[in-house]
Formats: C-alpha cells, structure tokens, sequence
C-alpha cells in the first residue's frame, strides 16, 4: 500500500476515534510527504460519517439493553442533572488533556 493511502487512512480513523493528537500527527505526516489539503480534507469528512454511523448504531444498541430508546431523549440526563448543568460541564476545561491549546501541523 502506498504511503499516502496509509496517511489518509490514518487521518480518517484518527477523527473516528476522537483522538486529537493521532489526527495532528497523520495531518503533520501526510503533509510531510505532499498529499493535498483537498485529499486530507475528504479523509477527514469520511472520518466523520464513520464516528456518527458508529455513534447512532451504538446508541440505538445501549437502548435495547434498557428497552428504551435513549436517541429521542436528549434531555433525560440519567444523573439527574438540568440543562443548566450540562451547559457547565461543556464549557469546563477538559479534564483529560483534549482541550489543550493547538498547535499548529508542522509542514
């Protein structure tokens, strides 16, 4: 397989998976060795409709563990928790390091 379909594969899968510093390192890398803005800009949109086919297909199952369907309850918090504390908690600081400054994709 060529290097740059290893690149934009990566920098699919690395928007899949939510991870920030893996997508910053394929971006970096696939720059590195000239795919285009345009290719990594597509490997990034496909990222994306994996994670939400993966998401929506994750919710609908934890729901039937429940027999509920949790995909039209977006206000159900199962701690108990309003809409005001759930605004808080988005607007905190990520706690797990994701939210760090960016930096910007050496090239």
């Amino acid at each position: 397989m060529e290097d740059k379909i290893k690149m934009l594969i990566a920098v699919g899968a690395a928007v899949t998976a939510n991870c920030q510093p893996c997508l910053q390192t394929a971006v970096s890398q696939a720059q590195k060795i000239g795919v285009e803005k345009k290719e990594i800009s597509e490997a990034m949109a496909i990222g994306r409709v994996v994670r939400k086919g993966a998401t929506g297909k994750m919710d609908r199952f934890s729901g039937t563990l429940i027999g509920k369907n949790i995909t039209d309850n977006e206000d159900d918090c199962p701690f108990g928790s309003s809409k005001e504390d759930v605004k808080e908690w988005v607007n905190q600081d990520d706690k797990c390091g994701c939210n760090q400054p960016e930096q910007e994709a050496t090239t």
